[in-house]
């Protein structure tokens, strides 16, 4: 171990913002420096000897880098297939499930025949989230702004003695028929929706 080396293992040790692993693993290899045996190290920081030696072999190959980032595991031999994300990406932003709205990882696996982990790997890797909804309003009533400062207004300043009584109706009734069309739901955005819907009935 080079001055320099050393240097920097004693740096990530004594810095509180080093990750735990990397302190650990520096830990390691400053006692194998210092002359301490493998087994000493290994009762010492309460670790196996094959560990104390895996994480010797690594800074003797790579240096500082060799433990200061963890070892790549290669490509998963249970990775999802090509063909079955572009399948969930496409029912994702394409359809939608016969009895909801929108499709949630249970719905999707039915679907498609993966496990729900594997829904929420892709979603989450494309920036899809088919359960959040933003809505919108684009009112075409000409005095809007007008009947709008008028409300909030009762609110900010009412007159005095005044009462206020807000009324609004209680559907009961699922909205599908928005008053306009929404855009649909891409990467790093989320689909949108008027507030309002077609009054199909009321209660």
């Amino acid at each position: 171990m080079t001055s320099e080396q050393r240097r920097t293992l004693e740096a990530w040790v004594n810095a509180k913002t080093t990750p735990q692993r990397v302190v650990f693993r520096s830990r390691v290899c400053l006692s194998a420096a210092d002359g301490q045996s493998n087994n000493a190290i290994s009762k010492d920081l309460g670790i196996s000897r094959p560990t104390v030696l895996l994480w010797r072999a690594r800074f003797k190959k790579l240096g500082p880098a060799g433990i200061g980032e963890d070892a790549s595991h290669g490509r998963s031999s249970r990775r999802t297939d090509d063909a079955t994300v572009k399948m969930i990406i496409g029912r994702t932003l394409q359809t939608h499930p016969s009895d909801a709205t929108h499709w949630s990882t249970r719905t999707m696996v039915k679907a498609v025949g993966v496990s729900h982990a594997t829904v929420a790997r892709v979603w989450e890797a494309h920036g899809l989230q088919p359960h959040r909804i933003e809505t919108f309003k684009l009112s075409k009533d000409k005095h809007f702004v007008e009947k709008l400062t008028d409300v909030v207004g009762l609110y900010l300043n009412p007159p005095d003695k005044a009462l206020v009584l807000c009324v609004d109706e209680k559907s009961q009734i699922q909205a599908l028929d928005r008053t306009q069309p929404g855009l649909p739901m891409k990467k790093g955005r989320c689909g949108t929706m008027t507030h309002d819907y077609k009054r199909n009935g009321t209660t």
